[in-house]
């Protein structure tokens, strides 16, 4: 079987998914040209040089719809010759987009492919495709379906956490992205947004709030407490999900919860022989992926058993992973995962996550990967693991290795 190596990853600077925020004004199309358009131009890539480009984003309606890889292959300097394949994996599509490349790459399917994707949020609201799990009451009634934050609240109150502990992730996460940034650990994956006439818009990532103190966020109030308790009452329906708890613990807030953000990431998986035709040198080689189904209602535990399964599969331990990048959707969703595995909190989001520099849905799982990278070879460790919670109960993971 072929092996498949990282040649590259690159994501744009997260802008306020907001009207305010810098890349309102941009289109998921647009982002993603420009991000594609790097890649080739970073590695030298001429003609058919890629199998296939595998683009994902969660809310594909409006400018998001249709096939957004082939719009945006078409919007870009690649080959009119390289097709384009939209997925959703909800936050894991990013990641997705590069596990099922990776394995196209090992099956003999292709030399290389570029995968991530994109998600402007500001721009196309999440939930505005009116997804049947969250409407269709066939179908929510029956998987008890509960918003996503009603779900991080089931997992602090199952588990005991406290809003104390959440907040003191939140706020480290904060601290983690700032020295990041200051001590310029993104350079080699940050692509500047530039406008039409080659201005920059966003060179940084601009949801961080550095500032933010122990006191600011416990100012501020539970995001889901009234959902949750009043109408429509989405405790009540975990409780009859979960007949052992008889309250359910509203810690999550704006403070400790993901940002809503706009953003793009994109990897260059390939070949040894790729990279040996393109005068490329691998950066790591992507040693294991793997996807499983998890509760619906309580929805985000899915890193434990992905990760648990992702290990086995691969005849690995926990000890044997250097360095975990977990998605910070919530504050109760890594601690969950550094509680289950006995992980230390120092190899965990070294450089901080979501919650800091927000969430672009189908882009995260890329970017992640990216960052993770970019960790092991500036700490100069070998194996790393990334992993996402998933909405409507699913995790995914990849392990990469150094090479």
């Amino acid at each position: 079987m072929t092996d498949a190596y990282i040649y590259d990853a690159a994501r744009t600077p997260r802008g306020k998914g907001r009207p305010d925020g810098s890349l309102h004004e941009v289109t998921s199309l647009a982002l993603s040209a420009r991000l594609l358009n790097a890649v080739k131009e970073r590695n030298g890539l001429e003609g058919h040089a890629v199998e296939d480009v595998i683009w994902g984003n969660v809310t594909q309606v409006k400018e998001q719809g249709g096939c957004l890889a082939r719009s945006a292959v078409l919007a870009s300097d690649l080959d009119e010759r390289i097709p384009g394949l939209s997925i959703n994996r909800f936050c894991a599509s990013g990641m997705e987009a590069v596990n099922l490349a990776a394995n196209q790459i090992k099956g003999g399917a292709g030399h290389a492919y570029i995968a991530g994707g994109v998600e402007m949020m500001g721009r196309v609201a999440m939930g505005s495709d009116g997804a049947a799990i969250a409407v269709d009451p066939s179908l929510a009634m029956k998987s008890y379906f509960v918003p996503q934050g009603i779900s991080a609240d089931i997992i602090a109150t199952e588990y005991g956490f406290t809003r104390e502990e959440a907040d003191a992730l939140a706020l480290e996460s904060q601290k983690r992205a700032a020295q990041a940034w200051e001590e310029n650990r993104f350079a080699k994956s940050i692509v500047p947004v530039l406008d039409q006439n080659g201005l920059t818009i966003l060179d940084r990532d601009e949801y961080m709030r550095p500032g933010t103190t122990a006191d600011d966020l416990a100012k501020l109030r539970p995001a889901f407490k009234e959902m949750g308790e009043m109408m429509p009452g989405f405790d009540k329906v975990a409780m009859l999900k979960y007949p052992h708890l008889t309250h359910i613990d509203h810690i999550h807030h704006a403070g400790n919860s993901s940002g809503i953000v706009d953003g793009a990431a994109a990897v260059l998986i390939g070949s040894k022989e790729f990279g040996e035709a393109h005068g490329l040198k691998p950066r790591a080689r992507i040693r294991a992926t793997a996807k499983i189904g998890t509760d619906p209602t309580i929805m985000l535990t899915g890193p434990v058993p992905v990760t648990e399964k992702i290990l086995k599969d691969s005849g690995m331990a926990i000890g044997d992973i250097d360095l975990f990048e977990v998605n910070e959707a919530f504050a109760s969703v890594v601690l969950r995962f550094m509680q289950a595995f006995d992980v230390d909190h120092s190899k965990v989001n070294v450089n901080g996550g979501s919650i800091a520099m927000g969430h672009p849905l189908g882009a995260t799982g890329a970017i992640i990967i990216g960052t993770l990278l970019d960790e092991l070879e500036r700490q100069d460790k070998q194996v790393g693991l990334a992993t996402l919670c998933i909405a409507s109960g699913m995790g995914a993971a990849t392990i990469i290795e150094r090479v």
